[in-house]
């Protein structure tokens, strides 16, 4: 259960909420431009772009759940069960698996244009990373600062959607989403209007009434209708700060509260972090779920020109400053 959205202010901006009941020790990670991309059945990349976001090192290989590379470029893999589907490998086409494929397209590409140009031979195979890392379903969004796509492998093959309202969240698929949004074309952030009647007297009786109906629970479905309609009509600022704190309160909309939502097997789904990077500074923000406060890391700051990945552990501990007259 996760959300990834878009946001654009004086800068640009592309993060998301990774919704979970267990951590892989994620850590911040910076990929240099020399670090080489090994992959199952292509070839080895040694020189592309660098790219930092959020992701588990296991052996050495960054495992990214969302990143964005030097070009401004993002990508972010969200859980897509019961419709995913990964393919052998065949003959005719570039073969990746679903654990390279965010480094595999950020690696190479710098805009959604480009993107779309490569993934029209790309093919996801089923080659899991490890017995004890198996593939996961996921589709994937997009982005860079013009536009945004879905791309969605599924048994009828990859698909690529245009994303015009930059969201993502789960199943079903992206179509039944945007579909699905049409119901809530009502929702305005203006007070309700007296539509009934004109001959009645009908006020409204609170700020809000516009945006009554907006779904408030915890599924893929409502989630994309509210995050839709706080991130398109949400306010952006010329400050960086107010942009960035703007991006995670959208996103605070949607995150998951441990013990509001269950798995079968009993065990609390909720926000193990959320990010926001500036896509056009490179600088990578994020909160976890017991710690809230923003903590930012600068891939510029960085030896990009490296061979070797830079990991920064995620900052778990929440810090109260007690106010003092």
């Amino acid at each position: 259960m996760c959300t990834s959205i878009t946001f654009k202010g004086t800068d640009n901006y592309f993060g998301r909420t990774l919704d979970l009941e267990y951590s892989y020790n994620e850590t911040v990670t910076v990929t240099p431009r020399f670090f080489p991309f090994k992959f199952r059945n292509e070839n080895r990349i040694d020189c592309h772009y660098a790219i930092i976001g959020m992701a588990t090192v296991v052996n050495g290989y960054p495992l990214y759940y969302d990143a964005t590379n030097e070009k401004g470029l993002s990508m972010a893999g969200l859980n897509f069960p019961e419709n995913a589907k990964y393919f052998k490998r065949s003959e005719n086409k570039i073969n990746i698996t679903p654990f390279e494929f965010i480094p595999y397209i950020l690696s190479m590409c710098d805009s959604v244009k480009s993107a779309k140009e490569l993934l029209k031979n790309i093919n996801l195979t089923d080659t899991p990373f490890s017995n004890e890392f198996p593939n996961s379903p996921l589709h994937w969004i997009i982005a860079d600062k013009t536009a945004a796509i879905t791309v969605e492998s599924t048994a009828h093959g990859l698909q690529i959607y245009h994303n015009p309202v930059g969201v993502l969240t789960n199943n079903p698929p992206f179509s039944y989403h945007m579909t699905h949004l049409t119901t809530f074309m009502h929702l305005s952030p203006y007070p309700q209007e007296n539509k009934i009647y004109k001959e009645l007297n009908l006020k409204s009786f609170s700020r809000g009434t516009g945006a009554m109906g907006l779904p408030g629970d915890c599924s893929s479905q409502s989630r994309f209708v509210r995050a839709a309609f706080n991130k398109l009509n949400a306010v952006s600022y010329g400050i960086e700060e107010e942009n960035v704190n703007q991006f995670f309160h959208i996103l605070s909309s949607v995150e998951q509260i441990d013990g509001t939502v269950k798995t079968l097997e009993n065990k609390n789904v909720r926000t193990v972090y959320t990010s926001c990077c500036n896509t056009d500074k490179g600088i990578y923000y994020y909160t976890t779920y017991h710690n809230r406060s923003i903590t930012g890391v600068d891939m510029h700051r960085e030896n990009l020109d490296s061979t070797a990945l830079v990991s920064y552990p995620l900052r778990e501990s929440e810090i109260f400053i007690e106010s003092k007259a």
